[in-house]
């Protein structure tokens, strides 16, 4: 618990002084709240208006887990067949690279036009996202293998199978851990640039209503919301690295005594 409160105080500590900055120099400019509301005006009409924020939440997180799980699913099989096929390494990953040069902005509009304004899209947008920074982390990951390892459980008889779940799996598990943590903090925002394209409910849409309405109050609420769910699932990652790899800790913790 303490080392986790000592990681949390400066990040804290920092945004304590820029809302607290913000929050007096828009009491004493006098600073119109329909062009930059105060802090206080922020919490104040989010929790007003909560349910409709978590109305408008609930599809965004829907559209970011779906999405992410195919994003997930995808990058695994890919990494697999790049480590198992030399021929599929030499043809795909730099198609994979030169993937990440089309611009999301784009293409999501092009999603919409041919699915619709359904969950697909959405999810395929997130997909798109996140993808990337899976696919080429687990690669890497099974590419690092202890090569001694490998040859050892050869040596015992171990085929490219069970070598692959034994050695190349667990090896590539934190550059795993790299990857999604840094593809999950893009799901978010990718569900919610979706929704910018073309959505009937999430809160894309609901900052673009809001935008509309001249409630900038509301607009930032919602980006309060999309951060605080873009920290959690980072958050999350943690705790699901903890359960998946175990000995991690325990091999810190020898370390640290």
């Amino acid at each position: 618990m303490r080392p986790l409160l000592r990681s949390l105080w400066p990040p804290l500590l920092v945004l304590a002084v820029l809302l607290g900055g913000w929050q007096l120099y828009v009491t004493a400019a006098g600073v119109d709240p329909t062009t930059l509301p105060s802090p206080a005006r922020v919490v104040e009409q989010g929790w007003l208006n909560r349910q409709d924020l978590w109305d408008q939440t609930l599809p965004t997180l829907q559209e970011t887990l779906l999405g992410f799980a195919l994003s997930f699913t995808a990058a695994w099989l890919v990494a697999v067949l790049l480590d198992f096929s030399s021929a599929a390494r030499r043809g795909l990953y730099p198609l994979l690279v030169a993937s990440q040069t089309i611009p999301i902005v784009a293409v999501a509009p092009l999603l919409i036009i041919w699915f619709g304004f359904g969950l697909l899209p959405k999810m395929l947008v997130v997909t798109l996202t996140t993808f990337f920074p899976l696919a080429a982390n687990l690669a890497a990951g099974f590419a690092a293998t202890d090569r001694e390892a490998m040859r050892l459980l050869r040596s015992l008889g171990a085929g490219r199978r069970r070598t692959f779940w034994l050695v190349r799996v667990p090896s590539a598990m934190p550059y795993f851990f790299a990857g999604l943590r840094v593809s999950i903090t893009y799901a978010v925002v990718g569900a919610v640039f979706a929704e910018y394209a073309g959505a009937e409910a999430g809160l894309g849409i609901y900052m673009q209503a809001q935008k509309s309405a001249f409630r900038t109050d509301l607009v930032f609420a919602a980006v309060a919301v999309t951060a605080a769910l873009s920290i959690a699932l980072f958050g999350a990652t943690y705790l699901l690295q903890r359960l998946v790899l175990p000995w991690e800790r325990a091999l810190k913790e020898d370390k640290s005594s």
